[in-house]
């Protein structure tokens, strides 16, 4: 709706000048717009690791190792909607660059994530040398559309532990 009125108003406008700055403004516009989202992906990214903290500490360990089992041993593990290269990919198209303050131009991060008997994702947890690297990781795999088939041990459906390594090279 915003890029179509904006577009309406620079159609309408005959100076190249005002054309100019009104693409200015709404670059600019956008990238306010952005900035807000992140923000407020950001603080539902604390809030939703806040809950799992103190879930975390209302639910026994006991009962958090019986539900997971280690991939060796399991049917069929937890795969995503078009399998790891459709994650990445959609984690990619979901990633928040301008948000990524880095020295260097090649930043990595593996981000570990438990896939619930429903397959939704929990416990999403990024470990890399960049810390705006790895919260933007988070946020993304927090945002992915699908939910995961979850794993599967006995005929039954399990909690699984997962592990996805990202990178990002940040070009000038």
């Amino acid at each position: 709706m915003l890029n179509t009125e904006f577009k309406k108003k620079f159609d309408k406008e005959s100076d190249n000048f005002r054309k100019a700055a009104i693409k200015s403004d709404f670059s600019l516009f956008m990238q306010k717009m952005d900035s807000i989202e992140n923000v407020a992906m950001i603080g539902a990214l604390l809030r939703v690791r806040n809950m799992e903290d103190l879930q975390a500490l209302k639910t026994p360990k006991s009962i958090l190792q019986d539900n997971t089992v280690k991939p060796a041993i399991m049917e069929k593990p937890a795969d995503y909607p078009g399998g790891f290269a459709t994650l990445r990919q959609e984690v990619a198209n979901l990633f928040y660059t301008p948000a990524v303050h880095s020295e260097v131009k090649s930043v990595k991060t593996e981000v570990a994530f438990i896939v619930e008997k429903d397959g939704s994702i929990t416990n999403v947890h990024a470990q890399g040398d960049n810390f705006t690297f790895n919260r933007q990781a988070e946020i993304a795999l927090y945002s992915v559309s699908e939910k995961f088939s979850p794993a599967i041990v006995n005929g039954d459906t399990i909690r699984s532990p997962l592990r996805v390594p990202l990178t990002l090279t940040i070009e000038d």
